[in-house]
């Protein structure tokens, strides 16, 4: 959606450092003049019906994708019965979504450039349709895991495509309310999966966590024909093919993908130190650094544009995001085993228990949005939703075996208004912080941060639970020569805990799981930590700008055209 200038309109160089995100190096004495304060008005945006529409059908798809990415995770022991699969088999279904969602969100945001974002939502809701119904119809995991790879692939797709969608749509000033509205949806996804995930498996069958996801593709498509309509310059296929980055795409997929899988399998399928963790992981991170270069030096349209992390504020903010992704991912998988373990919790009452923390995030995160949006400011935010996720991440510490049910309420709940508050103030920041050709590509890395982070969230949070859950069994001598085998996997203990009759051993592996989850507390209050005094280098941008996506919504560029002429 192109604005055009109006008088009244104050350009972004005279409010903050030039139309280009400032050079550390050559605009380091602007940096500590740059003020939050402008006094130019944001653009008008009134939005009609058929717009609402069309956002509401973004909405659904992105909340069948949240469902989906979490109503996994309690029906996985019901799925490795009925389909007679091992635990590393059930655990590599659960994590192939996410490993591919990572991965292919920078692929699909660069291809939409060049190809749409209409089209692009296209595939990535044909990819998640066939993704639905392959593991729906499997017999076996090998099938199963297929499925959920490609289902991966979709979902990431529509993640990000969502964000560049509202980018292309709404004036920055703007963005914080409808972004809130997406983190309602991702939180009330995360908070309902589970309980739909154990519901069917154990009353109805397994299989429907995957078809309930037909109604939501279906009312989505239809939704996405009939009323987004977008603009978008038309070109031949052979020239749009011709400006794909095919060198950066494979380099970049090849080398995350090869990074994320020994992260994720690292003390799970084989140990840290061994040579099928060590070997892909040092080639992989030599393959990342071959991909920065190309895009910097060779890449004609690069996949990623390195422009984005090059000013102080992007560069703290997307390592921030990446935290705040470990964050949320190693409490949505530890905590959940916590309840379940410790306090003798169902799969779906562990997810009920969940609600004070997941609950806070939808309200603090629309509340954070439209305060942005009416003060212009963002920083504060930053620095509150941080303060208050260290602060919450530090009472979860406090949690103890005979932690009582309103403790454990209060002592979660500030983490949640904390995170909540992060998920609009950090994707304002990031694209304030980008020049106008830039937002998209801005918000295409805000959510491969944030996903990136979901990624390697579980996976430290494995390596602190593993080792502190076997030096706490070695003082133990009933678990002594128990500590290796119980220590290797948090989610494989609690079917143990569970199935040994009361006595002091199930006693003394209650109290071990909690100080291994303490330690994973620590942990995140520690990165919470790293992340609160990164956000005092952000800088302050206007967020009065004129949108300049040649993408944006058609209903709106009609009255913008006709405004022009009169």
């Amino acid at each position: 959606m192109t604005m055009p200038p109006t008088s009244n309109q104050t350009p972004r160089e005279e409010v903050s450092v030039g139309s280009q995100p400032e050079d550390d190096t050559s605009n380091s004495n602007k940096d500590s003049s740059l003020s939050e304060k402008s006094d130019a008005p944001s653009e008008a945006f009134n939005p009609g019906w058929r717009f609402i529409v069309a956002y509401a059908s973004l909405c659904i798809i992105l909340l069948m994708s949240a469902l989906d990415a979490t109503s996994i995770s309690v029906a996985l022991p019901i799925m490795a019965k009925a389909l007679g699969g091992t635990a590393l088999e059930a655990f590599w279904s659960g994590s192939s979504f996410l490993l591919t969602s990572t991965v292919f969100q920078p692929v699909v945001g660069s291809l939409s450039h060049i190809f749409g974002r209409k089209p692009m939502i296209y595939v990535s809701l044909g990819l998640f349709l066939i993704g639905s119904i392959v593991p729906a119809v499997a017999n076996d995991f090998t099938v199963l895991l297929v499925g959920r790879s490609i289902q991966g692939i979709g979902g990431g797709g529509i993640i990000v495509l969502t964000e560049i969608v509202v980018t292309d749509m709404v004036p920055l000033r703007e963005r914080g309310k409808w972004f809130a509205m997406f983190s309602a949806m991702w939180s009330v996804g995360t908070v309902t999966g589970p309980l739909l995930g154990g519901g069917f498996s154990q009353n109805v069958t397994w299989r429907w966590i995957f078809w309930i996801n037909l109604p939501f593709l279906g009312i989505g498509f239809v939704m996405i024909t009939l009323f987004l309509k977008l603009n978008f310059p038309t070109s031949g296929w052979l020239s749009k093919l011709r400006r794909v980055d095919w060198v950066g795409l494979v380099l970049f997929v090849g080398s995350m993908t090869g990074f994320l899988i020994p992260v994720t399998w690292g003390g799970v399928q084989y140990p840290w130190d061994s040579w099928r963790t060590l070997v892909p992981l040092i080639i992989s991170v030599f393959g990342l650094i071959v991909f920065i270069i190309h895009q910097e030096r060779w890449a004609a349209e690069p996949l990623i544009r390195t422009s984005v992390f090059k000013n102080t504020t992007s560069a703290v903010t997307y390592l921030s995001t990446v935290i705040h992704g470990v964050i949320l991912w190693s409490v949505l998988y530890y905590l959940p085993l916590y309840y379940q373990c410790v306090k003798d919790l169902s799969p779906i009452m562990s997810a009920v228990a969940l609600f004070p923390m997941t609950f806070t995030v939808a309200p603090a995160a629309t509340v954070t949005g439209i305060l942005i949006a009416v003060t212009g400011k963002y920083r504060w935010a930053i620095w509150s939703g941080w303060f208050l996720t260290v602060f919450g991440s530090g009472l979860m510490i406090l949690l103890a075996v005979d932690t009582t049910t309103v403790e454990w309420i209060f002592l979660t709940l500030i983490a949640g208004i904390g995170t909540g508050i992060l998920f609009p103030a950090m994707t304002i920041a990031t694209q304030a912080a980008a020049s106008g050709r830039d937002q998209a590509y801005a918000a295409t890395m805000f959510a491969f941060t944030r996903a990136l982070g979901q990624t390697l969230g579980v996976a430290l949070g494995g390596v602190i639970f593993q080792n502190q859950m076997k030096k706490k069994l070695l003082t133990f001598p009933l678990l002594t020569e128990h500590a290796e085998e119980y220590s290797r996997d948090a989610a494989g203990l609690v079917e143990i805990i569970k199935q040994l009759p009361d006595g002091l051993m199930k006693t003394q592996l209650k109290e071990g799981y909690t100080d291994a989850n303490k330690y994973v507390w620590i942990f995140v209050t520690a990165l919470s930590a790293v992340a609160l005094v990164a956000s005092m280098f952000t800088k302050a941008y206007a967020l009065d700008q004129t949108n300049e996506s040649e993408q944006g919504f058609k209903e709106k560029q009609k009255i913008v055209d006709t405004e022009a002429s009169s």
